[in-house]
């Protein structure tokens, strides 16, 4: 059974930093395409930033340039985003998912055709 779990959100400061964590179990983690999307309410789920599995390819969504770095540890199959300079827009449901099944870049623009196995979220709020 695959798991993919989502932990670190919370409410901040616009201007203030958090680190979200996605732990998975059930697929190879070091074989396996990762992403963090988001989705604010009324709007669409949009690809943040998505990291092949070693690292050396990363997407990053324009939006998120400079101040989100999305990384990974295979010894504890678990996803990172540090995100720094939080902005009031960046209020959404984080969601990490597994195992792309395109391209990277194709994947992390077209999420629901572009992941096969999704968290639950974790939801950051961010207030001016």
């Amino acid at each position: 059974q695959v798991q993919v779990m989502e932990y670190g959100g919370g409410s901040v400061q616009a201007g203030g930093s958090l680190r979200l964590s996605c732990t998975v179990s059930g697929v190879t983690f070091a074989t396996s395409t990762m992403g963090w999307f988001r989705q604010a309410p009324g709007k669409e789920r949009e690809g943040v930033s998505c990291v092949e599995p070693t690292g050396g390819d990363i997407y990053y969504a324009d939006s998120v340039k400079g101040r989100f770095t999305i990384s990974r540890d295979s010894a504890k199959n678990t996803l990172y985003l540090q995100i720094t300079g939080l902005k009031p827009e960046d209020t959404a449901m984080y969601y990490c998912a597994a195992r792309s099944l395109m391209p990277l870049t194709d994947a992390c623009r077209n999420p629901r055709a572009g992941f096969r196995f999704w968290g639950q979220g974790t939801q950051v709020t961010v207030s001016s």
